[in-house]
């Protein structure tokens, strides 16, 4: 049968292969703000494309597709640049500086984009949304909270004459809650889901079998979880002895339980400041790291359990050092654990089994390409070595950006690279960690292993949405018997269904607000470092923000008033580590303005280190009475910008007192003049600037430096080192 395509101006002849039910989600999309819910492989991305020539055919203006992760914005560039008879086709990531970010803002007619870089920029005023006829979200079930999405979707509203939103996902999740919420973010107005029982769906999805496999826990694990259990059941004992009457704790509390009773415990510091709630909170540490280490234990083995203990000790000896860590350690040593681990030559029997799947999968199919998926990076390295030892297997690790001592993890670039080497077939296993999970673009993947289940349906899904893509594939999931393998499983199973019942049903029509005609709004001056705190998107919508240098001050709401913002981290920070620049910076704010004001932002400033309360105090004490400045506790980011907003609106609208910039740094020796100078350039911190300025000696020898050479100064990486020649040795343009 002669294959049909879909015929459009602006789409190239032969490309996209003409199926009716992605027609049909593309032609529901143009009424109204949409949400379209689609299994993986099915062509998310084609319905995209459909909706933005359509609406790019009838509207004079631009389009914005916003992903997640540069690997999957590097995807979606390169599909619409093959696919579209369109030139200007814009890639937007945080490699990518300001000044070059504007042009391409300024040039595009489709821009793809990571939704923190859109986020930087319109908050920074160096981009609009007006002219924009369309707004993707990929991976939309993301916009809940205070992700990226959310912000960008209410300023498009705000912008947008007449805007449309499409939001995509393969799996919005199974609560109802969460659904409507992202829908509400994104402004949705439709809900359409196609799944693989749809008749039109079905013909296009190749088979896909999936089978769980049964692992037994060794006799030597199962005695050192034991131990490990013993210790937990004893330290719950304690927590429920000495927790405050009322509040209740199970006998084996689970660590969603343990964290929420961390909440309440705070919650209660805050309100009666009782001594014996702090030991409290040091328990529910313990118990939270314990269950952390039993959970590696049963489901992962012996090394990545040694591993953990490495990093307790290390974080038990630091200066810093935690007394539950110290603690626990203690306990662990005192029931010979940690003399047993050193006698165990036993490995978790999922090693093996994993080895034992792949192998066969390659002795049959040698063209095969395989992902195995497990939940930690440790067991990621050990997976990875013990497949180096299978012939055949040419595998290679797949991790987030984030690095810890000892494990260094994967730049964005190096992402793309490794997945371009998998999908070329010059590695045909790819151990991976969750970065791996979402919208990964690999064909032909004949077989995903979980190395343990995941008790997130929306994680679960994306993990088997990478085979069986283009055709027949296999799903393994490991399951270690009679741990929380097994209740994880059995969780993701339940909430999958439930998805399914919720999308299936739900039929919601968001009914969008009609625009108010804004009165004038109070003014705002805020310091450009202030940008990176994302306290400016709470602000936005009810005053005008206009980012600036200060010197003095962090946010000025008046002519008389200057606020100082720190958090409860920061502060305590500057009083151990003895850092004067905290008191030069209220005694400066003292001086510039007639009525200061210190932010101290967070949970309870008393519980963020093991620093006696009277010090705390004395540091009030000072602040308030030698400086002259009252101090305003906030519970978090957004009560802090309420807070703002209200003082902001009460001296520009009942005073008359419009926001003034004035007032200058003080600088006390030449070292801190040399420091500001160095730590203006962007990306480049006070620490950095130090370190900078001791490893070449002055300001004149840092600014001349090679890029080679600024890299070997301390915390300065590629990205700061490139910078700062950028904005050294680049052609003024002013």
């Amino acid at each position: 049968m002669e294959t049909k395509f879909v015929e459009h101006p602006l789409i190239k002849k032969g490309i996209i292969t003409y199926r009716t039910y992605q027609i049909e989600l593309a032609e529901k999309s143009l009424r109204g703000s949409s949400l379209v819910i689609l299994p993986t492989g099915l062509g998310k991305t084609v319905v995209a494309l459909l909706v933005m020539v359509a609406r790019l055919q009838k509207e004079d203006g631009k389009v914005l597709v916003l992903s997640p992760t540069r690997p999957l914005v590097n995807q979606h560039t390169l599909f619409f640049k093959n696919a579209l008879n369109i030139n200007e086709i814009g890639m937007l990531t945080g490699e990518i500086p300001p000044h070059k970010r504007h042009e391409i803002w300024s040039k595009s007619k489709i821009i793809v984009s990571t939704p923190q870089v859109v986020e930087n920029d319109l908050i920074a005023r160096r981009a609009s949304l007006k002219d924009f006829v369309l707004v993707i979200f990929d991976e939309a079930h993301r916009a809940v909270g205070n992700y990226a999405y959310t912000y960008i979707a209410k300023k498009y509203y705000e912008e947008c004459d007449d805007p449309l939103v499409l939001g995509m996902t393969a799996s919005p999740g199974s609560d109802e809650e969460r659904i409507k919420e992202v829908c509400s973010n994104l402004g949705i107005e439709y809900v359409h889901y196609k799944g693989e029982k749809d008749p039109d769906v079905r013909k296009y999805i190749p088979k896909k079998e999936i089978e769980w496999i049964e692992v037994p826990l060794p006799p030597e694990i199962k005695k050192l979880r034991s131990d490990l259990y013993s210790i937990f059941e004893d330290m719950t004992d304690k927590l429920i002895e000495m927790c405050p009457f009322g509040i209740r704790i199970p006998k084996n509390p689970t660590k969603k339980e343990l964290l929420s009773l961390q909440q309440r415990i705070l919650s209660e510091i805050k309100n009666s400041k009782e001594q014996y709630l702090y030991h409290v909170l040091s328990i529910i540490a313990e118990l939270l790291k314990l269950s952390h280490g039993i959970e590696l234990i049963e489901t992962q083995g012996v090394s990545a359990f040694r591993k953990y203990i490495e990093r307790l000790r290390g974080e038990a000896e630091s200066l810093r050092g935690s007394k539950a860590s110290k603690r626990l350690l203690s306990e662990i040593e005192r029931k010979g654990i940690i003399y047993r681990l050193q006698n165990i030559d036993v490995e978790h029997p999922k090693l093996e089994m994993v080895s034992e799947i792949i192998r066969k999968q390659i002795e049959e199919n040698p063209s095969s390409l395989i992902i195995v998926f497990t939940n930690f990076r440790d067991s990621a390295q050990m997976v990875l070595e013990t497949l180096s030892n299978v012939e055949g297997v040419r595998a290679i690790r797949f991790v987030g950006q984030g690095s810890r001592e000892g494990d260094k993890g994967l730049s964005q670039k190096e992402q793309v690279e490794t997945l371009k080497k998998f999908s070329t077939g010059e590695y045909n296993v790819l151990v991976a960690t969750s970065v791996a999970e979402e919208g990964l673009d690999i064909p032909s993947t004949d077989l995903v292993i979980f190395y343990e289940p995941v008790p997130s349906e929306i994680r679960s899904i994306q993990r088997k949405g990478r085979t069986g893509r283009r055709h027949y594939g296999r799903v393994v999931v490991l399951i270690t018997k009679g741990t929380r393998d097994e209740a994880f499983y059995w969780s993701s199973m339940r909430k999958e269904r439930r998805m399914e019942e919720k999308v299936g049903k739900i039929g919601i029509s968001v009914e969008r607000e009609e625009k108010k005609k804004e009165e004038r709004k109070p003014v705002i001056y805020v310091d450009i470092r202030e940008l990176r705190s994302g306290i400016v998107k709470y602000l936005e919508n009810e005053t005008e923000v206009f980012p600036t240098t200060l010197e003095v001050g962090d946010y000025i709401l008046s002519e008389r008033v200057g606020v100082e913002r720190k958090t409860a981290q920061d502060l305590i920070n500057s009083l151990v580590d003895g850092n004067r620049d905290l008191f030069l910076q209220l005694s400066d704010l003292s001086k510039t303005f007639s009525r200061p004001i210190l932010i101290v932002e967070g949970e309870d400033v008393y519980s963020v280190r093991n620093v006696h309360p009277n010090a705390i105090k004395g540091l009030f004490a000072s602040i308030t009475v030698d400086f002259g400045i009252p101090i305003v506790f906030t519970k978090d980011k957004e009560e802090t910008a309420e807070f703002l907003k209200i003082v902001a609106r009460r001296e520009q609208e009942e005073r008359g007192e419009r926001p003034i910039v004035h007032g200058k740094k003080t600088f006390k020796t030449l070292s801190e003049r040399q420091e500001y100078v160095v730590s203006s350039i962007p990306g480049v911190g006070p620490k950095v600037a130090k370190n900078l300025l001791k490893k070449f000696g002055s300001v004149e020898k840092v600014m001349s430096a090679s890029e080679e050479e600024l890299k070997k100064a301390p915390l300065v990486g590629d990205k700061t080192a490139k910078a700062i020649r950028e904005i050294v040795g680049s052609e003024y343009k002013g």
